[in-house]
């Protein structure tokens, strides 16, 4: 059988037949509450019945779980999981820094719905290495020493390499949920084209970081910093899930930005997105730096930045999206 042929036996057709997965929704009442879960179907390509095949059970049980969660706003099993990746802690031990009891965490993982409480609980550790270390503080006596030393040195670590401003973590965040993978040269020009434009319609930062003029375009030092120790998509890091835990925080007018930038100057790759940069007034005259050591690079300041992005806006409207892909293609014409 070739491997991506899916036959099974259907009851119907008293014989083994191709099937399709397909979704379908069923409604279900849940301590009294009504849900639709979206949950994978097995329908026969012959007669269109339903086929019960191995494994599908489970799935619809791990879907159900996994939607009800999304419905009442609780912690996953897999982000249960990230916890414990990224300070390095067992299940017991970590139930135990939570100020849980010592199974609470191991049923979580086997499939029980915490309480919104202890799902709160995690949701904070799991967004805040500050707030992890305030519970493997409080809890330092229910831990051994070796357990205690290494999830501590880890959040310390995370505390560490997540110094950015939060303004900056939340623009990170919802960049990624935007657009999935974004290399860390991209992400770079993304950020320094959000806080242009958002200077030109506000008058004001969007964040309160700064860049600098390197040979491949602007550069934020503290974000090269924090992500060159993630891998080379940095969603695909554990630790990225502190990122996720800040992107609502924004404001209609930071999205609006966000989202202009994303759905324009996102749709290029970062050795594009950097020709247009070369030719914009704020790095030629900051000039550039040698490309390798990051604070080499000048200062780019933030009003030079304003007043560049203002004069563009008079001249393309850049409040709209049709105005800023004038922009990017005039300006990639005149890289050519």
């Amino acid at each position: 059988m070739a491997e991506n042929e899916k036959r099974d036996f259907c009851i119907e057709c008293r014989r083994e037949t191709e099937y399709h997965l397909r979704k379908k929704d069923i409604v279900k009442t849940i301590k009294g509450k009504e849900y639709t879960f979206s949950i994978t179907a097995a329908v026969c390509a012959e007669c269109g019945e339903e086929m019960s095949i191995p494994g599908l059970i489970d799935k619809n049980v791990q879907e159900i779980d996994e939607q009800f969660r999304a419905y009442n706003g609780l912690v996953s099993i897999e982000d249960i999981e990230k916890l414990m990746k990224i300070y390095k802690i067992g299940k017991a031990p970590l139930s135990l820094a939570l100020g849980f009891g010592e199974i609470t965490v191991p049923r979580y993982l086997e499939g029980q719905v915490p309480s919104r409480e202890y799902s709160d609980i995690i949701k904070s550790a799991l967004s805040s290495p500050a707030y992890m270390k305030q519970k493997l503080a409080e809890n330092r006596e229910k831990l051994t020493d070796a357990a205690y030393r290494k999830a501590f040195a880890e959040a310390e670590s995370m505390e560490s390499l997540f110094s950015v401003s939060d303004k900056m973590l939340r623009v990170i965040a919802y960049v990624f949920e935007k657009l999935g993978e974004v290399t860390p040269l991209m992400l770079q020009k993304l950020l320094y084209f959000i806080q242009g434009v958002y200077l030109a319609l506000y008058g004001k930062p969007m964040f309160k970081e700064d860049c600098r003029a390197l040979a491949h375009g602007p550069v934020y030092p503290e974000v090269y910093e924090m992500l060159r120790d993630f891998k080379y998509h940095p969603a695909d890091d554990p630790r990225f899930v502190l990122l996720e835990g800040t992107k609502d925080a924004l404001t209609e007018d930071e999205r609006r930005v966000i989202d202009l930038v994303v759905n324009t100057f996102g749709m290029y790759g970062g050795k594009v997105l950097e020709k247009i940069t070369h030719n914009e007034d704020p790095l030629m005259e900051a000039g550039i730096g040698d490309g390798e050591d990051i604070p080499s690079g000048e200062l780019m300041l933030k009003e030079r930045i304003m007043k560049y992005y203002i004069l563009i806006n008079r001249k393309y409207e850049i409040n709209t999206e049709e105005g800023l892909r004038n922009y990017i293609n005039d300006m990639l014409n005149k890289a050519s």
